[in-house]
C-alpha cells in the first residue's frame, strides 16, 4: 500500500518510514520546491536556452559552495598538522574541479545566437560578480583587495566574508605551517625554497609533506586549466564583446590565466 508504515529501529532510534510515518521526505531534507523555484528567467518572451544558462551557473555556485567548504577544512586540518585529513580533502577538490572544467561542454551545446536571444538582459550581471568564486582565489592565496573594491553591488554580508578571506590564513600559509612543524624555516622565499628541494629530495622521510605539496599543485593546476577552459568558451559565443558586468570579457579572462597560487612549487621543478 502506498501510505504504509514500516517501523523499526536503526542505531538504536525508533524511525518510520513510508509517507505517513515519516517526518522527513526527499524533497523536504532537499527543499526541493524551493530549490526549483530559483530558475527565474528574465527573457520575455522566454528563450529557451536561458533555463540552461541560469542552471549551470546555480550548479557552479552549489559547487563553488562545496569547494570552499573542503579547502576551509583542508586548511585547518593543516594548520592541526593533520596531513592525510588534509590531502584527502584537496582530492576530493580535485574530483569537483574536474566536474566544474566538463560542465562547459553542456554550456557549449547553447550557441551564440541562442546566448543572444536573452544575453542582452543580463546587464549588468557578470560572473565577475562572483563572491564565492573570489573566496576561493582568496583562500587558495591569490588574495587581491582592490576586488572587493572593484566589486559592484556587494551586500554588507558578501563583503565582510571577502574580507574575512582575505585576513584569515589560506591554504598557502597553512602549508607554510607544515613546513615549520616539520623543522623548517619559512621566513623568506629562499628558505622555503630550500626546505622544498629537501622534502622533494627525501620522500621516504617527508613523504606525507611532499604529497600535499603535490596536491596543493593538483588544485592549481586545475584551477588553471578551469580558466583556460573558460575563457575558450566565452570567445566561441561572444567573441571579443565587451562582458555584461561591464569587463573587457574574454580580453580580461586571458589576463588570468598565467596565475599561480603556488608559484615557489612551480619554481621547485626547475631544481630538480
Amino acid at each position: 500500500m502506498a501510505d504504509e508504515v514500516v517501523a523499526g529501529r536503526w542505531g538504536g532510534v525508533e524511525v518510520n518510514f513510508g509517507e505517513e510515518g515519516g517526518r522527513l521526505t526527499y524533497g523536504s531534507y532537499l527543499r526541493l520546491p524551493q530549490l526549483l523555484d530559483q530558475q527565474r528567467l528574465e527573457s520575455n518572451p522566454p528563450a529557451h536556452d536561458e533555463l540552461l544558462f541560469i542552471t549551470i551557473h546555480q550548479v557552479y555556485e552549489l559547487w563553488f559552495k562545496q569547494v570552499l567548504h573542503e579547502l576551509t577544512a583542508s586548511r585547518d586540518a593543516m594548520l592541526n598538522d593533520e596531513l592525510w585529513l588534509a590531502q584527502h580533502l584537496l582530492r576530493r577538490v580535485h574530483t569537483i574541479e574536474r566536474t566544474l572544467t566538463q560542465q562547459v561542454d553542456i554550456l557549449e551545446t547553447m550557441t551564440p545566437q541562442d546566448f543572444g536571444e536573452f544575453r542582452h538582459r543580463l546587464s549588468p550581471a557578470s560572473g565577475f560578480q562572483s563572491v564565492q568564486f573570489r573566496e576561493i582565489e582568496f583562500l587558495s592565496a591569490a588574495k587581491d583587495p582592490s576586488f572587493v573594491r572593484r566589486f559592484r553591488g556587494l551586500t554588507e554580508a558578501e563583503t565582510a566574508r571577502l574580507e574575512r578571506r582575505l585576513d584569515e590564513p589560506s591554504l598557502w600559509d597553512a602549508f607554510l605551517a607544515v613546513l615549520g612543524h616539520a623543522g623548517f624555516e619559512t621566513d623568506t622565499d629562499d628558505a622555503i625554497s630550500d626546505a622544498l628541494r629537501k622534502v622533494a629530495g627525501d620522500r621516504a622521510h617527508y613523504g606525507a609533506v611532499w604529497e600535499l605539496a603535490e596536491a596543493l599543485l593538483q588544485h592549481d593546476e586545475l584551477a588553471a586549466a578551469w580558466r583556460a577552459r573558460h575563457v575558450v568558451m566565452v570567445e566561441r559565443m561572444i567573441g571579443t564583446k565587451p562582458g555584461t558586468g561591464g569587463s573587457s570579457g574574454a580580453t580580461y579572462l586571458r589576463s588570468r590565466l598565467d596565475l599561480r597560487y603556488y608559484p615557489l612549487l612551480w619554481d621547485l621543478r626547475s631544481s630538480l
